[in-house]
This record gives structure tokens, C-alpha cells and sequence, in this order.
């Protein structure tokens, strides 16, 4: 009974997959960033909280519950110079090279059709690589929460959020509905609230709402299912060149798509209209900051009881 427990264990982690997106270019922060580098690199590949970059502490908290070989990068070719001595050891399938930003919605269709290519039965993982988490063990333990229950019920998309501890106006809140049946920390999603002004979002908070951390899981299909209905013109305008992946058509063909894209949103064109399909994990004993702004990354810096050498440059961080 405990070798099938475990063999079956195992088969459930063999289609355990990460995507950590890594595309953006970073702009709120670039007095920061600059200040850092010297240069004009995205956030996500600066040292902004200690030694490794943002990238890097990414890629190190996802492998704590799923396997390298199984995360993929989602990055900008404009951004090569940067993430590729970051990435030089990750096998070319893993990452998934946009032509240009475009907005999440195709970073994420993208990467969700690399991999149903690979594993139809795929439970996937979206990491932004922009974030402060407290304590990465506590936190992957709510993933695999997440995992488990993504993959009890493929029709979910499960969203990680925080209990918030300001009624903050720049992140999206979650208001949760009545429990999952089942499950007991997972909760329906009654709807999405996108940078309240502050006495609303003071109001959220009072309500028990949650912090949007943009984490989220579930089966391939489900996502794929809720991008096609949302954005059925962008679904299908790259279901169109799946069947180019992975052979020399691929990059000349995604090049000339990403030239028809306009900038697409997620959480604002997919999410937001599809609730019925949502569920919320409510992380708990876990302190997370989107490092979004200069004053965020010195609170998280704060919280984290670390003082990186940039800290002592002259450079005004908050010009």
C-alpha cells in the first residue's frame, strides 16, 4: 500500500510544471534598478534584495516543490543579454522567448500552449519574478495545498492570496465567497477588485478581502479553456502556429504574431471575467510585497532584515 501510494505520488509530480514570468520591463522601478546596475536591466535581473537576483530567488523558491526540468522562463528577447548567464543551464525548450512585451495574457497563453504540447495533463504553476516572500518554505507549503487541489478539481484556477496588512490602492484585491466543497482552505471567488481608491480599499479590508498575489494554479486545460472564451481571437491566432513549436518555423512565426498583438492584460481581460471559475487559497503566516515601487522594495527590505551594498550609494532611490 505504501510503494502505490508513493509511485502514485510520484506520476501525480511528473505533471507538475512552473512557469516563472520573467518579461516585463520593469519601468516603475528603473531609478532603482539604475542605481543597482548601472544600466538600464530589468528588475527581475538585479541583485535588488541581497546577493542572487529577483530571477534567481524565483527559480530557487519554485524548485523547492517542482522540478527544473519542468520550469519554464518566459522572457524578452530585448532582455537576452540579461537573463541568459542567469538561465545559460536551462535546456532551450524552457524558455519561452517573447519577440517583444506584450502584456501577460499572451505571455501566459504562450507558455500554457508550449507546455500542453508536452503534457496534455499538465497542473501548471505562474510565479512573477518580482516578488518578497518572508519565508519560501511556508509559502511553497501553500502551493503544494494549491497543487493538490488544482488537480482534484481540473475546472478550477487557483489564485494565492494574502491577508493584507494596509488597505493597499496599487494591488488588485480578491473577495472571497463560501468554501470549496471539500476543501478547506480554498475558497470561491465572489469577485475582483482592481486598485481600489483608499477608502475602498480600507473597506476591503475591514470585508476580509485579500491581497492579489498573481500566483496562481491549475490544469492546463482550465486555463486554456477560460483564455480561449475570454480572448478567442488571441487563443486562436497562436493555436494557429502550435503546430510550429519546437522546429525552425517556430521563432519567425511567433516574431510575426507578436508584430499583430496589441498589449493584453490577464488579470483585467481573463480573470476579472470569469469568476465562476476562480477559487482563492488564503495564505496565511506569510509576508509577501510586489516590488513594484522604490518604497515597497525598502519596506520588504525592512521586513527582511537586509541592508544589500547599493543601499549605500548616494544616488536618491526615490527621484
Amino acid at each position: 500500500m505504501i510503494q502505490q501510494t508513493l509511485k502514485a505520488r510520484s506520476e501525480h509530480r511528473d505533471h507538475e510544471w512552473a512557469v516563472i514570468l520573467a518579461g516585463g520591463d520593469g519601468t516603475r522601478l528603473k531609478t532603482l534598478t539604475r542605481q543597482i546596475t548601472g544600466d538600464e536591466r530589468p528588475k527581475q535581473f538585479c541583485s535588488v534584495l541581497g546577493h542572487n537576483t529577483l530571477l534567481e530567488n524565483t527559480r530557487e523558491r519554485a524548485a523547492m516543490e517542482i522540478a527544473a526540468a519542468r520550469t519554464l522562463y518566459v522572457v524578452n528577447r530585448a532582455h537576452e543579454s540579461y537573463y541568459a548567464p542567469i538561465l545559460a543551464c536551462e535546456i532551450s525548450a524552457n524558455l519561452v522567448v517573447q519577440p517583444c512585451n506584450r502584456g501577460t495574457a499572451p505571455a501566459i497563453l504562450y507558455s500554457l500552449l508550449r507546455i500542453a504540447a508536452r503534457d496534455p495533463q499538465a497542473i501548471v504553476t505562474f510565479f512573477p519574478s518580482d516578488h518578497y516572500i518572508s519565508d519560501n518554505l511556508k509559502f511553497m507549503n501553500q502551493i503544494r495545498v494549491a497543487i493538490d487541489s488544482a488537480r482534484d478539481r481540473r475546472d478550477l484556477v487557483v489564485l494565492l492570496g494574502l491577508d493584507p496588512e494596509t488597505p493597499e490602492v496599487e494591488y488588485g484585491w480578491i473577495e472571497p465567497a463560501e468554501l470549496v466543497r471539500g476543501h478547506a482552505k480554498i475558497f470561491r471567488v465572489r469577485r475582483f477588485w482592481e486598485k481600489p481608491n483608499k477608502m475602498h480599499a480600507q473597506v476591503l479590508q475591514l470585508r476580509g478581502c485579500l491581497w492579489n498575489s498573481f500566483v496562481m494554479v491549475a490544469s492546463v486545460q482550465a486555463l486554456l479553456e477560460i483564455l480561449e472564451c475570454a480572448l478567442p481571437e488571441l487563443y486562436h491566432s497562436f493555436a494557429d502556429i502550435v503546430p510550429s513549436f519546437s522546429t525552425a518555423a517556430e521563432a519567425k512565426m511567433i516574431e510575426a504574431l507578436y508584430g499583430r498583438l496589441a498589449d493584453a492584460n490577464f488579470s483585467h481581460q481573463v480573470l476579472a471575467l470569469k469568476p465562476d471559475r476562480l477559487a482563492v487559497l488564503k495564505v496565511s503566516g506569510v509576508r509577501w510585497n510586489d516590488l513594484g515601487e522604490p518604497q515597497r522594495v525598502m519596506a520588504s527590505l525592512d521586513m527582511a532584515g537586509v541592508r544589500p551594498h547599493w543601499l549605500n550609494a548616494t544616488t536618491p532611490i526615490f527621484a
